[in-house]
């Protein structure tokens, strides 16, 4: 296949690159729809929701990728999605699985971790509203 009619992908995370690979069709979901892309669409940039990230590779094999919110960017023959969690699957189902378990679990870290700043934030104010009190 030419490689003119092929797209560079890049799935990157804020820690490491999950996927770089060559693509015929990239099919994702923006807050203004679902779209495909293909090796010569034209350039833009939009932000993607959560969804799945579907990549046709040379072989006309389909990558699934769960991903979170995050930015695509299409450049030429270039496309870099940017997302802030994502994970690979080998089929829909699969990838379901996988999302319960990772997507889930980090939600729950995130949730206590939201409480513990916000115990941190509350001991902060009472300190302050403490020095504010007049010495006797």
């Amino acid at each position: 296949m030419n490689q003119a009619a092929m797209m560079q992908v890049h799935v990157r995370l804020p820690t490491r690159l999950l996927f770089s690979g060559t693509a015929l069709k990239v099919f994702a979901e923006a807050e203004n729809g679902s779209f495909a892309m293909l090796p010569k669409h034209t350039d833009f940039v939009t932000s993607l929701l959560p969804s799945v990230l579907v990549v046709t590779d040379a072989s006309g094999t389909e990558l699934f990728f769960g991903v979170d919110q995050g930015v695509l960017v299409k450049s030429g023959y270039q496309v870099d999605v940017a997302v802030r969690r994502a994970v690979q699957g080998d089929d829909l189902h699969s990838l379901n699985q996988v999302i319960q378990t990772t997507f889930i679990a980090v939600d729950e870290d995130e949730r206590v971790a939201r409480t513990a700043l916000s115990k941190l934030e509350a001991g902060i104010v009472r300190r302050f509203s403490d020095l504010r009190k007049p010495l006797t």
